[in-house]
């Protein structure tokens, strides 16, 4: 009984290896060339897997997607999450929120939102993948409006939640004009917005 139970753990082990084999592989060429621009074979290719393996983790490609966008939103929260919280107390640990995003501006692999620039790319009536983005950038405002209870004493409930979403825009802006302009300064000049409502 302990041998099957051994043989079944490395099975799932790898099974799990191999999937996120498949998403990271996915994710690197989403993020670069762009949903569309990226197709099954490549991501086969590029994971060393048949098309038989890929298939039966993922149903689909928008499958694939969801697990691409999923992937790098608990990355990314995982990161700014740890990163804001080890800031100083106060409004040290909000503002660090663009300290964090010139960090990721300054990483070699940065294009943009990933969120923004799938969502560009599918149909409109494609609610699968646009309710997951939409979960993810609530997600994202809840992180600010956590970040603002823990070191903002003056504000309300009401006030938090639209200074949270004030930040969060303010954030947005400052990943895609960052990207557009290939310079820091949109993170710079936001980062000084965000001082000037929350001071």
């Amino acid at each position: 009984m302990s041998v099957f139970i051994n043989i079944l753990y490395i099975c799932t082990v790898k099974h799990s290896e191999i999937r996120n084999r498949i998403i990271e592989t996915a994710s690197s060429l989403f993020y670069k060339n762009g949903y569309n621009s990226t197709g099954i074979n490549e991501i086969i290719s590029k994971a060393g897997i048949a098309k038989a393996t890929l298939y039966s983790h993922f149903k689909s490609k928008e499958d694939i997607c969801l697990a691409y966008l999923q992937f790098k939103d608990a990355t990314f929260i995982e990161g700014i999450e740890a990163f804001t919280t080890s800031k100083p107390k106060g409004e040290t640990q909000i503002l660090a929120i663009f300290d964090f995003l010139e960090l990721f501006f300054q990483a070699k692999d940065f294009n943009g939102c990933w969120c923004i620039k799938t969502v560009s790319e599918i149909p409109l009536d494609n609610e699968t993948i646009r309710s997951e983005i939409q979960k993810q950038k609530n997600g994202f405002i809840q992180l600010i409006s956590n970040l603002i209870r823990s070191n903002l004493k003056n504000f309300k409930e009401a006030e938090i939640n639209s200074l949270s979403r004030k930040i969060y825009l303010l954030y947005e802006s400052a990943v895609g004009e960052s990207h557009l302009h290939q310079a820091d300064w949109p993170i710079k000049e936001t980062k000084k917005l965000c001082k000037a409502i929350i001071s």
